[in-house]
This record gives structure tokens, C-alpha cells and sequence, in this order.
């Protein structure tokens, strides 16, 4: 009976703040993710400060310490999810973004390029605020409101990353690289004190002791759903990520003017980020009304057919239109894979298998650019969009195949 009434109270705790702590989390995910972008315009100059002097080496040394963030953050998350199961998942916020706050003030003190690539390390390892983020809105959302609310989360990170570059391209300049990095310290360590004052969470300790015995992947009653979106997911970031690398050799073929080769490359690059940032919470929305299924099926096929004329343009901005709107396409599908895993999973597992939907997605960032730039470089350009429609169309066909009745 006790159990019930505390049940009870904690429901409608969360029933009155879930709206608060989504605000909390949508700017605390941003700055976050702001941070860890910002690195990239300028990583290979703060490369050659540490000391690289061979421009091969410098490219390579660059990759490594980009990398490396995503490397650890991706071994990681199912432990801070199982972790966030046990002891609440707002103290894994407070751990994220303090130790996300300490690790980027250190990085601005860094003495050669493998303190670098330890403390990039180190970023990874101590950070997951933005997936954090996620499993909390999940957990405590209304369950019909669940999409809109990770649509509205989702287009914050996404956000994050379109913000991120720019900050790091116009910063450095005016007040140093270093300062840069202890700026962005600062600014993580701000999101770390919001966290903890704003955040509402009612830690249930019966529930913990109930998840250490029957938490994680033996929880789960039906595993088919779950893992259809661990597949979805990772194969998601896979075909966002393996565009990557040819964006600006593809760009080339298409811009007269060499000098304009960057800036079109990165109006490409920001027009699908755009476009899910203006889509994500509204197709969270419509697809808390027809279904999540049945949006994921939609945003896949749409995808996939999107692709197929973006091998054949001919001019920049048929690329940058068809980017857009692909970005449009795909901007409800990470929260929609979300909810659905949320549906389907228990409160006691929710932070571990959310853990390892991360992961999922971290392996197909990673696998991604090395995918695209391995098929553009022996095959041809065009294969890497025509290849990816069809791995998404076959995501969307099984998709269609394997849903329940009710999307």
C-alpha cells in the first residue's frame, strides 16, 4: 500500500514538471552539444599549435581527436543508462555535465596532441548529457505526448550541431583557441548548475532494487520492436553519416568557382540540419496521433526516394533543396525509433536500452564516413547516394513488414 501511494505521488510530480525538465534538457543538450562541435573548424590548427608539424600528420592526428569523443561515448552509454536505471537520471545529467564542464576547461590546457586525443577521450567517457537527456524526457513524458516531446529534444541537438561550427568559426579568432575551450567550460558548467536546481526527479529506491534483479535486456517481454529500432537507428545515423565525406569533392564537380567550394559544401551540409530541426517536434506530434510505425515506414521511403535524384544534379542548389528536404524527410525519425522503444520497454530497463540505442547510432557515425568514402573513392560518387536509397528503402520495406497492427 505504501509502494502504491508513492507510486502515485512521484506519477504526479512528474506529471507537473515533465514540461520543465524538457526545457532544462533542450538548453542543456544544446550547450552541450554546442561544445563538443565547436572543435570543428579550427582542430587542425590547435593540432599544429600542440606541436604537428607534417600536414598529413596534422589531418590524421585531427581525425583521431574527433573521433575519439564518439569512440568512448559509444562504449560507454549502456552503462550510464544502466546506471541511470539504479540512481536516478538526473544525478547522470549532474555527472555529464560537470564532468563534460571539467574536460572541455581542460582541453584549452593541453600541452601536446596526445593529451589531446586523451582528453577528447576523456569527453566521451564523462559526457552523454544530450542521451541523458533523452532517456529522462522519455521516462517521465506523458506516454501521448512522448514523440512531441523527444521531437522537441531531438531538434535542440540537432540545433546544437548546426550552431556548434559556426561557433567555433567565428570565436577563435577574437578571443583564442584556448579561451574558446574554457569558454565553452563555462558554459557546460552553467547547464551543470541549472541541472541540478531545475530538474525534478522523484527517485524511487523500491523501483531500484527491483532493477538490479530483473532490469536490462531480460526485462523487455517482446524483443522484436526493440530490436527493429536498434537496427533502424543505427543504420540512420549510417546513411546520414556516409554522405559525409564526399559533400565537398561532389560540391566541386558541381561549383564553377573554386573559392565558393566551402561555402556551398557547408550550406549543403546545414540544409539537412535545417530541415530536421524544422520537423523534428512536428513530426513527433503527428506521429503521437497516426502512429510511430507508420511514420518511421514514411520517413524512410520518402528518404530513399529523395536520394536518388541527388546523384544526378546538375547544379549547387538542387543539391542544397534536395538536402533540405531530406532533412525535412528524417527529422521525426529518431524520436519516433525512441518512443517506440519506450513503449515497448519497461521503466526498471528504459535507461539501459536507451544506452544501447545510443551506441547503436554512435556505430553508424562511425561506420558511416568510412562506408562513403570507401565506396566514392573505388565506385564512384554517385554509388554512395544510390546505395544508401537502398539500404533505406529496405529499412522502410522491413519496416512496413514487421510492424504491429496499431502503428
Amino acid at each position: 500500500m505504501t509502494d502504491a501511494r508513492s507510486a502515485e505521488t512521484d506519477s504526479v510530480t512528474e506529471s507537473l514538471y515533465w514540461r520543465q525538465n524538457l526545457v532544462v534538457c533542450l538548453l542543456g543538450s544544446f550547450t552541450t552539444i554546442v561544445a563538443m562541435t565547436l572543435i570543428l573548424p579550427f582542430l587542425p590548427l590547435y593540432v599544429e599549435q600542440l606541436g604537428v608539424s607534417d600536414h598529413a600528420a596534422i589531418v590524421q592526428w585531427s581525425g583521431i581527436a574527433y573521433g575519439a569523443t564518439f569512440f568512448t561515448a559509444a562504449l560507454v552509454a549502456p552503462l550510464w543508462g544502466h546506471l541511470a536505471d539504479l540512481y536516478g537520471r538526473k544525478l547522470m545529467l549532474i555527472r555529464a555535465s560537470l564532468g563534460m564542464a571539467i574536460a572541455m576547461s581542460l582541453i584549452g590546457m593541453a600541452t601536446n596532441v596526445w593529451m589531446l586525443v586523451f582528453l577528447r577521450l576523456l569527453t566521451g567517457l564523462l559526457g552523454g548529457y544530450a542521451s541523458g537527456s533523452t532517456v529522462l524526457v522519455a521516462t517521465q513524458t506523458p506516454k501521448a505526448r512522448t514523440a512531441w516531446a523527444l521531437g522537441t529534444l531531438s531538434a535542440g541537438i540537432m540545433a546544437g550541431n548546426l550552431v556548434g561550427p559556426l561557433v567555433g568559426g567565428v570565436l577563435p579568432p577574437l578571443i583564442g583557441i584556448r579561451q574558446t575551450f574554457w569558454l565553452a567550460g563555462g558554459v557546460i558548467f552553467i547547464t551543470f548548475l541549472a541541472t541540478s536546481f531545475f530538474i525534478k526527479e522523484e527517485w524511487r529506491p523500491h523501483k531500484m532494487k527491483s532493477a538490479r534483479r530483473h532490469g536490462g535486456w531480460r526485462a523487455i517481454p517482446d524483443k522484436r520492436p526493440v530490436v527493429v529500432m536498434l537496427l533502424a537507428g543505427m543504420l540512420l545515423m549510417l546513411a546520414n553519416m556516409s554522405i559525409e565525406p564526399i559533400i565537398t569533392v561532389y560540391v566541386a564537380q558541381l561549383v564553377t568557382d573554386p573559392a565558393n567550394i566551402t561555402v556551398v559544401a557547408g550550406v549543403v551540409m546545414s540544409a539537412a540540419a535545417l530541415g530536421s530541426i524544422l520537423s523534428a517536434s512536428r513530426l513527433g506530434k503527428l506521429a503521437d496521433r497516426v502512429g510511430h510505425w507508420n511514420v518511421i515506414v514514411a520517413a524512410l521511403g520518402v528518404s530513399a526516394l529523395l536520394l536518388i535524384p541527388q546523384a544526378f544534379v546538375t547544379e549547387s542548389w538542387q543539391l542544397i533543396v534536395l538536402r533540405f528536404l531530406m532533412g525535412l524527410s528524417l527529422g521525426g525519425l529518431l524520436p519516433c525509433i525512441t518512443a517506440v522503444m519506450r513503449h515497448n520497454v519497461p521503466d526498471n530497463a528504459a535507461g539501459s536500452i536507451l544506452g544501447y540505442a545510443t551506441s547503436s547510432q554512435y556505430v553508424g557515425q562511425v561506420v558511416g564516413p568510412l562506408a562513403g568514402g570507401f565506396v566514392g573513392g573505388h565506385i564512384g560518387m554517385r554509388a554512395v547516394f544510390l546505395g544508401t536509397s537502398v539500404l533505406l528503402a529496405g529499412a522502410a520495406i522491413y519496416g512496413w513488414l514487421v510492424r504491429p497492427k496499431k502503428g
